[in-house]
């Protein structure tokens, strides 16, 4: 943290925090390397850390990026006193062990969703940085997005009346061996996108659900052989509120939620997505159809102000650990409902801070990137 205060001392303009970039698979290369340069107001891009040399080499003098790192040498970097911050963009079940250590250094922690496999691992990392006195941000890109930010202002300001429908579907066809088909990797569609579904109902309905319920399918594809194919869930919320959601790996590529209220609709697709533009479509009694389309955008570089700013003047990110903790909490109750059966409580959390709901103030429009060439990485998806 020392380090960091010092950068931050002399105020907003001109500090830019250092990130080191960790893991280097598909995610990393699409769409958070290229983010630094629409960032770099804020944030520079200082380090890398990987296995694989070749991405080192190739992705380094890419990025000009000269301090270059292998798993073995994390610690190593973390105490150099070249880093403020790292982006974690590795596998689910190494989250924790990274941003705790991270943590334990007094390096800021910026990770990719899910923030880890058990609420029990999202507690740890939430402890670490609150011991530690650095900043915790869950990579959540749609708080920052402009279609979904909007559709749920519309929703809190009572465009649609009272809303008391959600509904969602979330699919594509993962590529055989990719590490998404991993159980001991926290692979599977719930993990992987069925959070997509869970995060955007609590947001639409700003509230935490009670209750819910899940089934889990799959069949003698060799693909899901350690996880299921597809998850059907409910969800109840307070107010009368419902949720439900299918997500899966076996299917077409779908990405849509619908909000239905006493009033009217929203409909929202492509929702989830971040190499395409997003639309909705809002219908009420009387009135026309409202069509509004949001073009491509990068939705990582404003993850990245946003942290870097948070760090630079001592300010709660949003979203925090607790959201990522929030939607743990949610998963843990459906694994735990399509095991048994039945209908399962949404275990409350407790200790310091809650989950902040998202809104318009998070929205930051920036260009869309181009795909650049890849480096001994692919996309999980068909």
């Amino acid at each position: 943290m020392a380090n960091t205060e010092k950068r931050a001392s002399g105020g907003h303009n001109g500090v830019r925090i250092r990130y080191a970039v960790v893991g280097l698979g598909h995610i990393a290369q699409v769409a958070v390397l290229p983010a630094f340069e629409h960032a770099k107001q804020t944030s520079e891009l200082t380090a890398l850390v990987s296995d694989d040399p070749q991405k080192l080499k190739e992705l380094g003098d890419r990025y000009a990026v000269d301090k270059r790192y292998s798993y073995d040498e994390y610690e190593q970097m973390l105490k150099s006193g070249e880093v403020d911050a790292v982006y974690i963009a590795l596998p689910n079940d190494m989250h924790k062990e990274y941003a705790v250590k991270a943590a334990q250094s007094g390096v800021h922690v910026l990770c990719e969703k899910p923030m880890a496999v058990t609420v029990e691992e999202g507690k740890a990392m939430i402890e670490a940085a609150q011991l530690h006195n650095v900043k915790l941000m869950i990579a959540y890109r749609l708080h920052f997005e402009q279609t979904n930010m909007t559709v749920a202002s519309l929703v809190h300001d009572g465009a649609i009346g009272e809303p008391r429908l959600f509904n969602s579907t979330f699919t594509m066809q993962v590529k055989e061996g990719n590490i998404r088909t991993q159980a001991e990797r926290g692979g599977g569609p719930l993990f992987d996108i069925g959070i997509y579904c869970i995060n955007a109902a609590r947001y639409i309905f700003g509230a935490e659900p009670i209750e819910v319920q899940a089934l889990m399918a799959k069949g003698p594809d060799p693909r899901f052989e350690e996880i299921e194919e597809s998850v059907g869930a409910v969800m109840r919320f307070p107010n009368q509120c419902i949720a439900t959601f299918a997500c899966s790996f076996g299917t077409q590529a779908v990405s849509t939620y619908r909000v239905l209220g006493t009033e009217g609709d929203i409909n929202v697709e492509p929702a989830y997505e971040y190499v395409d533009e997003l639309k909705y479509t809002l219908t009420r009694k009387d009135k026309p159809a409202e069509e509004k389309k949001t073009p491509k955008s990068d939705q990582f570089a404003p993850e990245l102000n946003h942290f870097s700013e948070c760090i630079i003047l001592n300010k709660e990110p949003r979203p925090s650990g607790h959201e990522g903790l929030a939607d743990m909490a949610v998963i843990e109750a459906l694994m735990e409902s399509a095991e048994k059966g039945e209908s399962v409580a949404v275990k409350k959390l407790r200790g310091k801070g809650q989950a902040s709901k998202p809104d318009k103030e998070l929205i930051e429009r920036l260009p869309g990137v181009k795909k650049p060439d890849l480096v001994n990485a692919e996309s999980g998806s068909k």
